[in-house]
């Protein structure tokens, strides 16, 4: 499903960097010719850094998108520290080559917004999620699933952007922040959602499916019910079989 991007195809965070580029190039080539084309293509690459391109936005409601452009790094169960419950985690990184903006993965609401200082580690490590400067938004569906969001900071990324706030209104596909100069997105989802992804998988922001949410969670209610009569079963079988030897024995007497 696409829908208009009522964002500028280049980012606005990005302006003062393009511009800053620009205007330096243009005076070295001016002083010193072709001496300035390593500042052009420092002005290119910026340019292509900040992009913020439109992306189809996929219709099932299970969906759980991608929050940003990269390559998968971690899928596994673990604890969402966040909300210290069990979790599926899916982590993306983002390098420099990659689009920054990030985007909403679900439809939903912001419970509320962690912001923690920290290292700036490769973000392609595992500690990078608990020891770099990271941003958690704490958000759940239309129908009441928790999902947590996470930017976290790189090595050369030293400011991260985050324009929501507790009790905003998110859409799939809505952008919702930017990191500057790699970096990457932790999401944690339920237990019983489902990875489409693995290690390795390069992904886009909001057109790339993570994950598969059902929108109710499992009525753990039941299960005990279902224990406690399957252990009354057994019980019965055994009482039956029982009597059954205890009527065999008297029947030879």
């Amino acid at each position: 499903m696409s829908r208009v991007y009522p964002y500028p195809l280049i980012a606005k965070e990005g302006w003062p960097f393009i511009i800053g580029s620009l205007v330096l190039s243009i005076l070295t080539f001016f002083w010193c010719g072709w001496w300035s084309l390593p500042l052009w293509m420092l002005t290119a690459f910026v340019v292509q850094f900040f992009r913020d391109p439109a992306r189809d936005i996929p219709a099932n409601p299970e969906d759980v998108l991608s929050p940003a452009d990269g390559r998968i790094v971690v899928v596994e169960k673990t604890t969402d520290p966040y909300r210290g419950v069990n979790a599926l985690k899916i982590s993306v990184f983002m390098n420099v080559f990659n689009v920054h903006s990030n985007r909403s993965p679900i439809d939903g609401k912001v419970e509320r917004v962690d912001y923690f200082k920290g290292s700036f580690l490769n973000a392609a490590l595992d500690k990078a999620s608990a020891q770099n400067e990271r941003n958690a938004v704490l958000a759940v569906t239309k129908t009441g699933r928790p999902v947590t969001f996470v930017q976290v900071a790189g090595l050369v990324a030293r400011r991260i952007l985050c324009y929501v706030n507790a009790h905003d209104l998110l859409h799939r596909g809505d952008r919702y922040g930017f990191i500057r100069f790699g970096s990457r997105v932790d999401v944690y989802l339920p237990e019983d959602a489902t990875a489409l992804v693995a290690i390795g998988d390069k992904v886009s922001a909001s057109s790339t499916v993570l994950a598969t949410l059902p929108l109710q969670a499992p009525d753990i209610s039941a299960e005990p019910q279902s224990n406690t009569e399957e252990h009354a079963d057994l019980v019965t079988e055994a009482a039956n079989r029982a009597a059954a030897a205890a009527r065999h024995v008297l029947s030879q007497e």
